[in-house]
């Protein structure tokens, strides 16, 4: 019976990985179709949204059953309450993703103001912070997260510098506007997974030490 709990286990965290490809995935890709300004592209990225959600949904009733079922303790206890709480980021993740893809369709008869400013560079930080927390999470190596704090803080600086260089271009000339306003909320969409990635990496921690550790 506990042979056959933790293969069921080990399938559940699988799914969580698949499923965070999948908004990692999504969150790549819009932004990729904002730069090259591909409607196509990003009606594909909202075409995912149902699947996360379904991914979501079932993950979460394998996880509850998992618990009716074996009653875990101690470390498998916290490994199904880590993948509950990540498939919730996941799915936000997920959800900015689509939200960023809304954009590129609105933006993509524009031509771009300084090629899109640091976004793409932004979103390859914070898809490479997701990236290491699904390895995190997976192989259950507390070493792929414990910088998340300092790349926390570069997402956060690199934000506001978004937001600094668009006022600039917005004071410049007011055609601006729209499409600047749009690229300071694309890189807040940004920051904030970059925060779910963080408390992915707060959970992942407890769930291999037993310890909790809030990233600040």
């Amino acid at each position: 019976m506990v042979e056959k709990f933790h293969e069921e286990l080990k399938k559940l965290k699988k799914e969580v990985v698949e499923m965070g490809n999948l908004a990692k995935e999504m969150l790549s890709n819009a932004v990729e179709a904002l730069k090259d300004r591909d409607k196509e592209a990003a009606s594909q990225v909202i075409e995912k949204k149902k699947k996360i959600a379904d991914m979501d949904e079932r993950i979460e009733q394998d996880a509850l059953r998992l618990i009716a079922l074996y009653q875990p303790m101690a470390r498998d206890m916290r490994t199904i309450a880590c993948v509950l709480k990540m498939i919730t980021y996941l799915t936000r993740v997920g959800r900015y993703g689509k939200d960023i893809a809304k954009v590129a369709i609105e933006l993509a008869d524009q031509p771009h103001i300084a090629r899109l400013v640091e976004i793409p560079h932004m979103a390859d930080m914070v898809c490479s912070m997701i990236e290491d927390a699904l390895k995190a999470f997976e192989n259950e190596d507390v070493s792929l997260i414990r910088d998340f704090e300092e790349r926390d803080s570069e997402i956060d600086a690199l934000r506001y510098s978004i937001f600094r260089e668009c006022i600039t271009y917005m004071m410049e000339d007011a055609k601006n506007i729209t499409r600047c306003m749009h690229y300071a909320m694309v890189a807040r969409y940004l920051e904030r997974c970059a925060d779910h990635a963080c408390k992915m990496a707060e959970k992942i921690n407890y769930m291999v030490t037993g310890e909790r550790k809030e990233i600040r």
